[in-house]
């Protein structure tokens, strides 16, 4: 009779006992990338755009908001994401060459994960593309093929699309310009709708096996299409520009200073930015939309509780801020991206966020961790999981975020200090004091109050790139960026 009774209570303990997900099997991964994308969204503080999809799976997850991304171009960004390791140590430096091509023997992440049993596939912009060319054409030229099993091109019209298109932009007549196109057609009429109806198709070919599924969204990339449904939910008379400083740029390092500024490049006056940010901000509730689609699919096929959902974008953006627009800077617009995490048994830290500085090269490690997966040593950032279980974790232990960019910019972000330098440090600094000027206006770089702070910063800063592979690819990387220096 005692064996019996043991017997039973044994049983209903296990009942009671959760089991899970990542140990009862491989655990699913759903990779979603957006393209341009700052933190927009309404999840993450933003007044005005609205991103309920993702506001939603934010509930489902962890948020990072001090999330910042190595380097503010996409090809560069891109392939620090996918290889785990800071630009550095890449060398993609710029939305020229590829991952592989710099790197032969570099296994990405998706290739892990490949290498691991699991299926990997690819729909839409996950490596550089050149946008809108390459989704008119329907190619991928700097995809990566080693790390996929199959991967889906989307080709779409883009600024061709039938509707009403106006150039808010008008000093600027490139690819790049700030085309709004108000779209006839429904969603799946576009670039993102596609990609995930590509997206809902692979789910269900492959939901039978472990899978890496990574699924690019091309909004908010210019040009900024979208069906005028989600151009309707925003008033362009009531959208309200960033409030900058007239003279903003007079302490910026002259290197910079010019690049990419509004006043003689896009010729953005207050009217037509008003119109800019109505088709920004629409292009952004589009790509939200699709990102909604696939997350409703993954629950209806059975998915949800077994799939890791990763959502994050290459880089921050200009949108006016210090009298600029788009990316290639380091100010916080420019660096800062947002990223949601959900991990289906993780539930206890589900809709918090943390503003622990992470950076986006943490996220290869990361999901490596939570699948039980050996990753390459070489790999240069830390696992996230600690956050994942606690937002306020005390075992995070990263004080800084490390970004570069063109003409030798370099960056570090503390808590309280962002410290930047040009041409590796010969060409002007910038020094920002976070917690009295969080905008970034005024240059602290050269107050001779400020000395001690710039000389600790400034060591911070060459400690850390030199770790991010600066000194052992010093030749290569001056070549690469057109800035040789005499050797001394």
């Amino acid at each position: 009779m005692k064996t019996t009774c043991l017997i039973v209570f044994a049983l209903i303990t296990a009942t009671w006992i959760p089991q899970s997900p990542a140990q009862a099997e491989k655990p699913n991964v759903l990779f979603l990338i957006a393209d341009d994308l700052n933190t927009a969204l309404s999840g993450f503080g933003h007044k005005q755009c609205k991103t309920p999809n993702l506001d939603r799976l934010a509930q489902r997850g962890v948020k990072f908001e001090n999330m910042h991304c190595q380097y503010p171009v996409c090809g560069a960004s891109r392939a620090s994401i996918m290889s785990g390791l800071y630009p550095y140590s890449n060398l993609t430096l710029a939305n020229d060459g590829t991952l592989r091509g710099s790197m032969p023997d570099v296994v990405t992440l998706s290739q892990t994960f490949r290498n691991n049993g699991y299926y990997a596939g690819r729909v839409s912009k996950i490596y550089h593309m050149r946008i809108p060319f390459e989704i008119i054409d329907g190619t991928a030229e700097s995809d990566d093929p080693f790390s996929w099993d199959e991967a889906i091109n989307i080709q779409a019209p883009e600024q061709n699309a039938p509707g009403e298109r106006t150039n808010w932009s008008p000093k600027n007549n490139g690819s790049q310009t700030f085309t709004g196109v108000i779209a006839s057609g429904d969603d799946s009429d576009h670039a993102d709708g596609m990609a995930a109806d590509r997206a809902i198709e692979m789910l269900e070919q492959v939901k039978d096996k472990p899978f890496f599924l990574a699924v690019g969204f091309v909004r908010p990339h210019v040009p900024l299409v979208a069906p005028k449904k989600y151009f309707d939910q925003y008033n362009r008379d009531e959208l309200e520009a960033p409030v900058v400083p007239e003279n903003d740029l007079d302490d910026v390092p002259g290197i910079i200073r010019g690049y990419k500024r509004n006043s003689t490049t896009y010729g953005v006056t207050p009217e037509l930015h008003q119109g800019l940010l109505q088709a920004y901000y629409a292009s952004v509730s589009y790509m939200d939309s699709q990102v909604g689609r696939v997350l409703d699919a993954l629950e209806e096929k059975g998915l949800a509780e077994n799939t890791i959902v990763v959502f994050t974008s290459d880089h921050g953006y200009l949108l006016g801020h210090h009298h600029k627009f788009q990316k290639q800077h380091l100010f916080e617009e420019a660096t800062r991206v947002p990223l949601i995490i959900s991990v289906p048994w993780l539930k206890d830290q589900h809709g918090r966020g943390t503003t622990k500085i992470t950076e986006l090269v943490d996220l290869y490690p990361t999901l490596a961790d939570l699948a039980g997966l050996a990753a390459p040593d070489a790999l240069q950032g830390k696992s996230l999981t600690p956050l994942l279980v606690d937002t306020e974790s005390p075992a995070w232990k990263k004080k800084q975020a490390f970004t570069i960019s063109r003409s030798g910019g370099e960056s570090i972000r503390t808590k309280d200090w962002r410290f930047t330098q040009w041409g590796f440090g010969d060409n002007g600094m910038e020094l920002y004091d976070l917690k009295n000027d969080p905008g970034e206006f005024t240059n602290l770089a050269g107050n001779p109050e400020y000395a001690s702070v710039v000389t600790t910063l400034q060591t911070q800063l060459i400690a850390k790139r030199d770790a991010a592979g600066f000194k052992q690819n010093q030749t290569a990387i001056e070549e690469k960026v057109g800035m040789n220096k005499q050797k001394k």
